[in-house]
C-alpha cells in the first residue's frame, strides 16, 4: 500500500499473509480447518450482531416511544456506512486482523496495537455480557436463578461450549455458526414477518413517551442500541479465513449488517403494534409477549427463551473467534505476547484460552459482587472500546483517500468513498457520545492499561528493517 509524505511510525514489516493453497483447507492441510465462504462469513456478521439483545431491545427502547424507531434508522446507515468501510479495507488488504491491521499499516506499530487492543478488551468483555443475559433466557427452561452460584456455573458453561467449539477447529465453528443462525431466525421471522399481521396501531403510544426534545429522545434511545451493532467488523477480523477475501469479506459485511438491521427493525415495529405499550414499558420477555399476544396461550415464553438461548450461544461462537484473531494478528507483527500467534486447526487456540478465562473471572466477579451496576457500566464500556478501532480503520480509509497518489485511487469512486468514510466517522464518535461519562472514563483506564503493555512489548522487540526494503507493494484504494 502506498504513502505519501511522512507517517507517524516507520513503515511496519510485513506479515506474512494468511493464504491458503487451497479453498476449502488450512495451509498445513489439516481437515479440521476450512476457510469460511460468503454464506458462512455472512452468518458470522449477522450472528455477531445479532445476539441476545434482539429479544430485549423493544422493552428496552418502550421507554422513550416511537421515536426510537427513527434513531434505529439512523443508527443502521452509520452501521451500513461502516461496513462499507470494512469492504473497501478489506480489498485492498485481505488479511487476519480487520481493524488492526488496517490502522497499523496507515499510522504504524502504536496504532495498531491500540485497535488490537482496545479490540480485544471489547470481545471478552462482551462474551461475559452475553454469558449472564442468557442465564435470564435459561431460568425459563430450566430454573438456575434461584441461586447465585447455580447461574454463575451456568453463565461458566455457556462461555466455554463455544470455546470448546473453536477448539474442536475453524471447520466446526463455521458449522455451529451457520446453523444457530438459521436456527434463531425462524421465531424472529415470526414475530418480525407476522406480527405485522396483527399490527394495532393504537398499541404504539406515544411519538415522544419519555417528554422532551425529539432530537434528545433520538440520542438517548440510541445510547440503548448501540451495543446491538457490534459485531459489523465480524468477517473483516476473520479476512484471513476467508475464501476470496478481496471480493467477499466486503460482501459479507454489507449483506450481513443490512440483514441485521432489517431483522432489528421489523422486529421492532412489530412488538410495538402487538403489545400494548403501557405493558411493554415493564416488559422482561417482548417477544414472548408478542408471541402471547398474537396467538393467545402462554408457550410463546419457553418458545422464544430457547430461540434466544440459540442466538447468544451461536454470538458466542462467533465472538470466541473474533476474540483471539486480532491478537493472533498483533503476536505475528510482535505487538502481543507470541503464545497468541500459536494456531492448532486454523484456531488461535492461546488466544481463546486466555479470553475465555478473563470472560470467566469477569462474570464470576459480578456474581460475587451482585451484579448489577458494575457490570452494566462495563457493558457501556465496550461500546466504547469498540469505537477506538473503528474510529482507527475509517481514518485509514481517509488517510488512504487524500494521501494516495491519483494513479493509485480510483477516481470514479473516490468522492463516494470519502462521503462515505466521513460518515462511517460521524457514526462511530456518536457511539463515543452516546456511551456516556463513566463509560468512557473506564474505558479511557482501560486504553491506559494497554500502553504500558505497548511498552513493554515495543522494548522486547528487534529493531525494525529499513521502511525503505519492507514497504508493501502499493494498491488500489
Amino acid at each position: 500500500m502506498h504513502n505519501t509524505g511522512t507517517a507517524p511510525q516507520s513503515a511496519p514489516a510485513p506479515r506474512e499473509t494468511l493464504a491458503a493453497p487451497t479453498p476449502a483447507e488450512d495451509p498445513t492441510g489439516n481437515r479440521h480447518a476450512r476457510r469460511f465462504g460468503l454464506p458462512v462469513a455472512t452468518a458470522l456478521v449477522m450472528g455477531n450482531i445479532i445476539g441476545g439483545g434482539i429479544f430485549l431491545l423493544p422493552a428496552s427502547v418502550a421507554p422513550y416511544g416511537t421515536v426510537s424507531l427513527i434513531a434505529f434508522g439512523v443508527l443502521t446507515v452509520g452501521a451500513i456506512a461502516l461496513a462499507l468501510v470494512f469492504g473497501r479495507l478489506a480489498k485492498r488488504d485481505p488479511r487476519t486482523g480487520g481493524p488492526y491491521v488496517y490502522a497499523r499499516e496507515a499510522f504504524g506499530d502504536f496504532a495498531g496495537f491500540l485497535a488490537a487492543w482496545a479490540y480485544w478488551i471489547t470481545t471478552w468483555v462482551s462474551n461475559a455480557a452475553l454469558a449472564v443475559a442468557a442465564v435470564g433466557y435459561l431460568d425459563v427452561l430450566i430454573p438456575v436463578n434461584g441461586h447465585r452460584w447455580s447461574a454463575c456455573l451456568a453463565a461458566l458453561a455457556l462461555q466455554w461450549l463455544p470455546a470448546l467449539a473453536n477448539f474442536a477447529g475453524t471447520r466446526y465453528v463455521g458449522a455451529v455458526q451457520l446453523v444457530s443462525t438459521v436456527l434463531k431466525f425462524v421465531p424472529l421471522l415470526l414475530v418480525a414477518v407476522g406480527g405485522l399481521f396483527f399490527f394495532d396501531p393504537h398499541n404504539l403510544g406515544p411519538f415522544r413517551a419519555s417528554g422532551g426534545s425529539a432530537v434528545g429522545a433520538v440520542s438517548a434511545s440510541a445510547a440503548v442500541l448501540l451495543f446491538s451493532y457490534l459485531g459489523v467488523e465480524s468477517a473483516a477480523v476473520s479476512a484471513g479465513e476467508v475464501k476470496n477475501a478481496r471480493r467477499n469479506v466486503g460482501r459479507a459485511t454489507v449483506i450481513g449488517t443490512t440483514g441485521a438491521a432489517l431483522v432489528y427493525l421489523l422486529g421492532t415495529l412489530s412488538v410495538f403494534g402487538t403489545v400494548a405499550h403501557d405493558r411493554l414499558v415493564h416488559s422482561t420477555a417482548p417477544f414472548s409477549d408478542a408471541v402471547n399476544a398474537m396467538f393467545g396461550g402462554s408457550w410463546g415464553g419457553s418458545a422464544v427463551a430457547l430461540a434466544a438461548l440459540v442466538s447468544m450461544t451461536g454470538c458466542l461462537n462467533g465472538w470466541t473467534l473474533l476474540s483471539a484473531q486480532t491478537p493472533y494478528a498483533a503476536a505475528q507483527d510482535g505487538l502481543f505476547p507470541a503464545a497468541f500467534a500459536r494456531r492448532r486447526r486454523g484456531v488461535p487456540t492461546v488466544g481463546v484460552a486466555v479470553t475465555v478465562v478473563l470472560a470467566s473471572l469477569l462474570t464470576i466477579s459480578t456474581y460475587t459482587s451482585g451484579g448489577g451496576k458494575v457490570f452494566e457500566t462495563l457493558v457501556l464500556v465496550t461500546t466504547f472500546t469498540a469505537t477506538v478501532p473503528y474510529l482507527l480503520a475509517t481514518a485509514a480509509q481517509l488517510f488512504h483517500l487524500v494521501s494516495g497518489r491519483r494513479e493509485q485511487v480510483d477516481r470514479a469512486r473516490l468522492t463516494r468513498d470519502a462521503v462515505v468514510a466521513a460518515t462511517a466517522a460521524a457514526f462511530t464518535l456518536w457511539l463515543v457520545a452516546g456511551a456516556g461519562y463513566a463509560a468512557v472514563y473506564q474505558g479511557v483506564l482501560f486504553l491506559f492499561a494497554g500502553i504500558i503493555v505497548y511498552a513493554v512489548m515495543a522494548a522486547r522487540r528487534p529493531k525494525a528493517a529499513d521502511p525503505a526494503t519492507t514497504a508493501r507493494p502499493a494498491t488500489t484504494a
